[in-house]
């Protein structure tokens, strides 16, 4: 398998975090506003476990692709998990945390990289205004 560019790795991230049911992911192209990496990756999880899980399986497929991670942060408390592939930062939050944060506003300089459409549909946060359909 050849390598990925940065840009490859950041949506590979966001593929994995889609396929553990992740909400409202990210890409923010950083490389023009900070020098240490080119990408943030955001994700949402619902619970601890979820952020975990989605954490575990974009460092699994990101390996798997040639990217091992070399910094991970914030696993044992589950509330925001750090993923460092260097040219490639991935964050996964729980809600509240990404909202305490607010790392979009904090980047709001930074492009967002559109997502492919399986994957943004997948995604995407729900509306608050709309209601959830009742399984039968």
């Amino acid at each position: 398998m050849s390598a990925l560019d940065p840009r490859e790795y950041a949506v590979l991230a966001a593929e994995a975090a889609a396929e553990k049911k992740a909400t409202d992911v990210v890409i923010l192209d950083v490389a023009s506003t900070i020098v240490i990496t080119e990408y943030f990756v955001l994700a949402s999880g619902n619970s601890d476990r979820q952020v975990r899980m989605i954490a575990e399986e974009i460092e699994a497929q990101l390996k798997a692709a040639g990217r091992p991670v070399i910094g991970r942060e914030g696993e044992r408390e589950g509330k925001w998990v750090l993923l460092d592939f260097a040219d490639v930062v991935v964050h996964v939050f729980l809600p509240e945390e990404r909202e305490f944060y607010r790392l979009e506003k904090l980047w709001s300089d930074a492009p967002r990289v559109e997502l492919p459409a399986e994957i943004a549909n997948l995604t995407e946060k729900p509306a608050a205004d709309q209601e959830e359909p009742l399984e039968s």
